[in-house]
This record gives C-alpha cells, sequence and structure tokens, in this order.
C-alpha cells in the first residue's frame, strides 16, 4: 500500500465491498481519473490517494480503497491493506449500493468506532437499485453513522456530499493544540540546538525544526538556532540566557550537562510526542525500559520513509543506547512510513514511536492503539533518550 500520511491533511478514507462504485464517486468527487473504473469486480487492487480541496472546509487528501469482500488468496491481502487504511483517516465513507448491507458492513462500522473514526454510509447507484425502506430505515437510526443517499454523480450531487464531508470534519474537529502551547510568553528567548550530521538532509533542516522555529516567531519569542558545538559560546561569551532550550534528542545528553539547570530544557521529539501522541501513555510506558529483559523485541515505528545511515537515530543510535543502558541483548524492528505492521504485536515487549513530524496526531493514535489494547508499553523517541540519560523529569517539567 502507499503510504499516506506525508502531511498534516485530513484524511478521507473511501471504503466498501467491489463494484459498489467506490472508484467513480471518488473520481467523480475530486473532479480527475484518479482511480480504474470498470464493471469488473475487484479493479481497484491498492489504496489510490488523492490531494483536493474540499468545499466549505480546506485540503484533504482522498483515498480510494480496494473491496471489503474479495475473498481470493491475494484479495485478503488487499483487504487488510484497506482496514490498515482506516487507522490512518479521520473521516471514513462507506459505499454501499443494490441494498447489500450485512455483517461485513456491520463489522466495518464497529471498527470505525473503535478507531474513533466517524462514518458516512453512502447509498450509490439509486438509478440502478434505489435504497428499500428496510435498509433505509436502519441506517437512518444507527447512531454509529450519517446516511447519506446519492441519487447521481452531477456537480450538484457531489456538492452535496462535499458540504455533509466538510460538516463532520468540522464537527470533530478539536481545538488545535501547538507545540509550545502554555510553555512560552511573548518576548521568551528560545534556544534552538539543532545538530548537523550525516543524516540531516543536506542544504536544509529537518521538519520539526522548521516546525519549532515558525511557532516560535508566531508566538512573538525571539529565537535562536545553534549547533551543539557552539553552544557554550553562545551561552559564556555572548553572554544569552535562554528562558527555554529545546533540543534534538540525540545530544540530549551533552545539552543536558551545559545548559544550567535553572534553564527549562526539553525536546523537539518529545514537544511532538505531547502534541501528537498519547502522553499519558508516553509517560507511563518509557519507564519499563527498566523491565527489559534478554530476548526481548522491541519495535521501532518512524512515520517517514528514509535511507538509513551509520547515525539513524531510530535504527542505530538508539537501540544501542537502550542495549547499553539495559545490559541486556535486545533486538529492535523498524516500521517505516506508517506501513502495516505485519508482524502480531504481542510478540513485542516494548513500542517505541517517532515524534511523527510527517503524521497527523489522528494516524499517530491509531498506530499505538493495538499496542495499548495489548497492554504493550508505548514511548517515544526523544522520551526514552531522555530517561536512558536521567533527562526523564527535567524533559517533562517545562509541560507543569
Amino acid at each position: 500500500m502507499e503510504q499516506t500520511g506525508r502531511d498534516n491533511k485530513k484524511h478521507i478514507g473511501f471504503f466498501g465491498r467491489c463494484n459498489v462504485g467506490k472508484s467513480t464517486l471518488v473520481n467523480a468527487l475530486t473532479g480527475q481519473e484518479i482511480s480504474i473504473v470498470s464493471d469488473r469486480s475487484g479493479t481497484t487492487t491498492d489504496s489510490v490517494k488523492k490531494s483536493m480541496e474540499l468545499f466549505g472546509y480546506g485540503a484533504v487528501t482522498v483515498i480510494d480503497t480496494a473491496g471489503l469482500d474479495d475473498d481470493t488468496e491475494l484479495g485478503q491481502q488487499r483487504v487488510k491493506a484497506s482496514m490498515h487504511s482506516l487507522s490512518l483517516v479521520d473521516l471514513a465513507v462507506l459505499v454501499i449500493s443494490r441494498n447489500t448491507f450485512s455483517d461485513l458492513e456491520r463489522d466495518f462500522i464497529k471498527q470505525c468506532s473503535r478507531y474513533d473514526v466517524p462514518v458516512i454510509a453512502v447509498y450509490n447507484k439509486t438509478d440502478v437499485e434505489p435504497v428499500n425502506p428496510t435498509l433505509q430505515k436502519e441506517l437512518q437510526n444507527n447512531d454509529d453513522i450519517i446516511f447519506h443517499e446519492l441519487k447521481d454523480h452531477t456537480k450538484a450531487s457531489m456538492d452535496s456530499l462535499a458540504g455533509r464531508m466538510a460538516e463532520v470534519l468540522s464537527a470533530n474537529e478539536t481545538a488545535q493544540k501547538t507545540l509550545l502551547e502554555d510553555i512560552v510568553r511573548k518576548g521568551d528567548v528560545v534556544l534552538l540546538v539543532t545538530p548537523i550530521d550525516s543524516s540531516a538532509p543536506k542544504g536544509r533542516m529537518i521538519l520539526p525544526q522548521v516546525q519549532m522555529t515558525r511557532e516560535v516567531l508566531d508566538r512573538d519569542c525571539v529565537c535562536c538556532t545553534v549547533k551543539e558545538t557552539e553552544l557554550e559560546y553562545v551561552l559564556k561569551d555572548k553572554g544569552i540566557k535562554p528562558d527555554l532550550v529545546i533540543t534534538d534528542s540525540q545530544v540530549f545528553d551533552f545539552v543536558n550537562r551545559t545548559i544550567p539547570a535553572d534553564i527549562p530544557l526539553t525536546s523537539f521529539s518529545v514537544l511532538l510526542a505531547r502534541l501528537k501522541g498519547n502522553f499519558e501513555a508516553y509517560l507511563k510506558g518509557t519507564p519499563y525500559l527498566d523491565k527489559l529483559k534478554d530476548g526481548d523485541k522491541v519495535l521501532m515505528l518512524e512515520s517517514c520513509t528514509h535511507q538509513p545511515t551509520c547515525e539513524d537515530i531510530g535504527r542505530v543510535k538508539l537501540p544501542n543506547w537502550i542495549r547499553k543502558y539495559t545490559g541486556r541483548d535486545l533486538s529492535f524492528e523498524a516500521v517505516s512510513g506508517l506501513d502495516r505492521i505485519k508482524t502480531p504485536l504481542t510478540e513485542y515487549a516494548m513500542v517505541i514511536q517517532c515524534g511523527g513530524c510527517v503524521a497527523t496526531a489522528k494516524q499517530i493514535r491509531s498506530r499505538l492503539l493495538p499496542a495499548l489494547e495489548n497492554n504493550i508499553p508505548v514511548s517515544n523517541y526523544g522520551l526514552c533518550i531522555a530517561y536512558i540519560h536521567g533527562i526523564f523529569n527535567r524533559a517533562v517539567d517545562v509541560f507543569k
């Protein structure tokens, strides 16, 4: 399945049985032929995504998925990919036609409730077969869905559906939190420590550093950016005393020893964990590092796809730090780009999630949900690094 979640736009998934008209509907809604259309069952074999401007709401990403009832051997893999898409979306559009609605659709709606995803049940192709009164009553009386009847694919019908989608997304929006909410005040000096090593992108900053810089400026604070090698020079020779220091987690230990104890200190990853992840679960799960045993497997979850280097934080540095801290013979596996986790989660002793700068909060929380349901401890890169270097309390004290 193609990775989704490379931006922070809301994601809308179109789901349903084979040949109910999902792809035709997606094409009509977006005004582009992004999906192949055919009367043959199983035409859509992999999830297809497209960005569009949803009138009355803003930019969204639309995902067209494979049929949920493909019972072939290969089809079952496609169904798993479609269900994985459910964990990535903010709104599910369940397409129904020919009065076919059974346990398959009901089970799908239950899964949507599990992931806290609102559902619009669209009865499609009424020109082929109108919805019968019995089914219409069931759909209208189902509190877990919003029923929408689609007579045709004209612009007026598409505008009506788009309006309903915008209403649901807006109604389910929580107040947008920010990275430095309740931490800084206007005029504060915020010092960003940003190492430049072989894993840093050439000629530019990584996304969390860019996001943090903009956040500092938006809050009318003074933003200073420095490499860790120039940190002592800035503090001592230039005499700058920041109100807050935010560091890349991989130099957490050095920065902690360099910054005076009376200056608040945290990391980019910890701030992202608070913004997007299940922060309370992270705080509770991180100390499980002390309970890891020889032979335990740890799952590292990355939200982006990249070519690992010898200085890769999630695949090299952090696993090595954890092995050294625990003194245990541990194995680490990484899943990147919000890909489906194929190994049963119960095989892992712990799950550690990256900051998630390219994913939405919904995607991060949905990704962690199966681990939490199985009582598997979860943590975050930055919090783990802080913990093993004895900086955990200092890193989270800024939120108090």
